[in-house]
């Protein structure tokens, strides 16, 4: 089921549907719609299908935090999912989810919740990324057709110059700023943030790494999204023993900070 029936009739809220089996235990099906360079399905998109499962059974509306480890690359086809309320407070409720398939855990994850239209002070020393509009934006043709990536037909990015892996160049700045949104025109929500997180390009390719699948994925939801395009800034600062880390922002079309991230993740 979708959380909100406004959404209903999109690919991500067809393709993270669960189903209820019991209480604490939901059925799902991963599609083959979500496809990374790993040839596997994103892994934001699998967390996605797990937090579909754990929100319905959460007293608050919004996630807040969610910490994900992934045990192993999910597959295309049915899938278990196992949730538990870890604790339900005034403000805030928390709890686990688990995604299996084959009997293997695929994914685990924590998640606090909340209600984000709780207002407060408001302190930004780094503002949104200064893109040119989304139509003034180069689409370079290879994101017309990429062969074995279906996350490319998903989700549209537009990169105010092309992005330099596309002609083998390995000599870049893994720091890369550019337009997102989901290609059907879903609008972002709460959602989808801790599964969009994740949708960015790699920021190591502008080094030459294609290879890499996450470890650990933390997200924070900052804010409920206006609608339209949403401005991303992803990046790298540390490459060593085999491991990067991947820090990703999210702004919405007002200015607002929406969504953080940091992944753990391990070069192959």
């Amino acid at each position: 089921m979708s959380l909100d029936d406004t959404t209903e009739g999109f690919q991500f809220d067809r393709d993270t549907r669960v189903e209820k089996r019991s209480d604490g235990e939901f059925t799902a099906t991963l599609t083959d719609g979500w496809t990374t360079f790993t040839s596997h399905p994103n892994g934001g998109y699998v967390l996605g299908t797990a937090l579909n499962a754990l929100a319905q059974g959460m007293s608050q509306p919004d996630p807040l935090v969610v910490s994900a480890f992934f045990l192993r690359p999910a597959a295309p086809g049915g899938a278990e999912v196992r949730t538990e309320t870890i604790r339900e407070g005034r403000r805030t409720a928390t709890g686990q989810v688990v995604l299996e398939q084959g009997g293997k855990e695929v994914l685990r994850a924590t998640a606090t919740y909340g209600d984000l239209t709780a207002e407060g002070r408001v302190l930004h020393l780094e503002g949104p990324p200064l893109l040119p509009a989304p139509e003034e934006c180069p689409v370079p043709a290879e994101f017309d057709a990429p062969e074995g990536l279906t996350i490319a037909h998903s989700v549209e990015y537009r990169y105010p110059v092309r992005p330099g892996w596309l002609d083998g160049k390995k000599d870049g700045r893994p720091y890369v700023e550019f337009w997102m949104r989901f290609a059907d025109g879903r609008p972002a929500d709460v959602h989808s943030l801790p599964a969009m997180v994740d949708f960015a390009v790699p920021a190591v390719l502008e080094i030459g790494e294609f290879s890499t699948i996450t470890v650990e994925l933390s997200v924070h939801v900052r804010a409920r999204p206006a609608p339209g395009w949403l401005a991303c800034r992803v990046f790298t600062k540390h490459v060593s023993g085999g491991l990067h880390e991947e820090d990703m922002e999210i702004w919405d079309s007002e200015g607002a900070l929406v969504a953080q991230a940091r992944q753990l993740a391990m070069l192959l």
